[in-house]
């Protein structure tokens, strides 16, 4: 498979104008790719960072990768494939969840290479009458047809007209850095179209689209950080391999796919052997192996897999549990898990509930019970994460 198709059908949903696009391709031109990220969250999870794989080829192919942090559009919140109304976050909270954004994408992209923009430049600039301008390219009936504010209004739960008018300044930022192609995943297609629409009304050419994949969430739900069912790119070594071990074994090709760079003949011939009866565990293990190697390195990977091993096929506790220093060694047990790095109480509740959480191989289970710890306490959150009080 040439790059050019590679770059068109691997993990890819929908190209719009794909005629246009691939002769622009094969003509040599360097194209202006445009990625949008809203720091809407700390941590960048391996489904969003599908996309971000899309990016690196282009990019290795010389074309120019232009990713807008959405420092203004996370304040408004994308309504994107939401359920419900987005909060209006601060700009401190969004200040906080820049500071390791580009860290994270630099783990995928070549950053030096790529023209990193903040869309407060512009839209925090433009007018109610310009603004007023870029609505009257819309309607309200549009806005509706959209699945998720669709079944909003038949719910009769509220929509912000603060929503609506995401599509238009994301579309606006194609239009303030001239894009030829935005990609993003499926759920961004009407942003996208919006776009097209805009960058047609300030006279310039509209830009092609490509949509990549949605991934499931390791329990086969829709991968969401408030259900606790994704796998950060973040994520140490030993804790992304156990969470792939731990993940749903309907998922595992979709995962084969959409997260490594595997030939498809090769996932083609795993499908097979499961299909055929082989124990899902010791395809599921080369999977976790594939992932933690994309984004930790070959030896952490495998010591990481090695860990996995002793820790619970063979049963037996790791060797090298990390320390872990607390505020105070009296406090209640869901504050515990936060300063274990649990990135919220929610998610704290639910391993709680699950009875995820055990202090000396003992199972606790009232998020509110004071614990008292002492130095050289062993706490083990889920299945995978080990600390030891210091």
């Amino acid at each position: 498979m040439d790059n050019i198709t590679h770059l068109l059908t691997r993990n890819v949903d929908t190209v719009i104008e794909r005629e246009h696009l691939k002769k622009a391709l094969e003509s040599g031109k360097k194209l202006r790719i445009k990625h949008g990220v809203d720091p809407t969250g700390e941590h960048i999870h391996i489904g969003r960072a599908i996309v971000l794989w899309k990016l690196k080829e282009f990019q290795e192919l010389g074309h120019k990768i232009i990713l807008i942090i959405g420092d203004f559009t996370a304040q408004i919140g994308d309504p994107s494939d939401k359920l419900e109304k987005r909060p209006f976050l601060t700009k401190t909270q969004i200040k906080q969840n820049l500071e390791n954004y580009l860290p994270q994408i630099g783990k995928i992209l070549d950053i030096k290479k790529t023209e990193v923009r903040y869309n407060s430049e512009w839209l925090g600039k433009l007018n109610f009458q310009e603004i007023s301008e870029l609505a009257d390219h819309f309607t309200l009936q549009q806005m509706i047809e959209r699945n998720n504010f669709k079944e909003r209004w038949n719910k009769h739960e509220p929509i912000s007209v603060r929503e609506t008018l995401y599509p238009l300044m994301q579309g606006y930022d194609s239009v303030a850095i001239k894009a030829d192609i935005e990609l993003g995943g499926t759920d961004q297609l009407f942003n996208m179209l919006a776009g097209r629409k805009i960058q047609e009304r300030y006279n310039q050419k509209p830009q092609d689209i490509i949509t990549t994949n949605m991934l499931s969430g390791t329990d086969g739900r829709k991968m969401s950080t408030s259900w606790g069912n994704i796998i950060n790119t973040t994520d140490n070594p030993n804790n992304m391999f156990g969470k792939v071990m731990a993940s749903n074994d309907d998922v595992m090709i979709e995962y084969f796919t959409l997260t490594t760079d595997l030939d498809e003949e090769i996932i083609k011939n795993y499908k097979e052997e499961l299909k055929n009866g082989a124990n899902p565990r010791d395809i599921k293990e080369i999977l976790a192996l594939e992932i933690t190697t994309r984004y930790h390195g070959k030896i952490a990977a495998e010591k990481a897999r090695e860990e996995f091993i002793k820790t619970f096929r063979d049963k037996e506790t790791p060797e090298n549990i990390p320390p872990l220093k607390l505020s105070t060694l009296n406090l209640q047990l869901i504050n515990l898990l936060m300063e274990a790095g649990v990135p919220s109480k929610g998610e704290a509740r639910r391993l709680i509930e699950q009875k995820g959480v055990q202090i000396n191989d003992k199972v606790k289970t009232d998020s509110m019970e004071i614990i008292n710890l002492k130095p050289g306490d062993v706490l083990q959150i889920g299945k995978r994460r080990f600390f030891r009080i210091n």
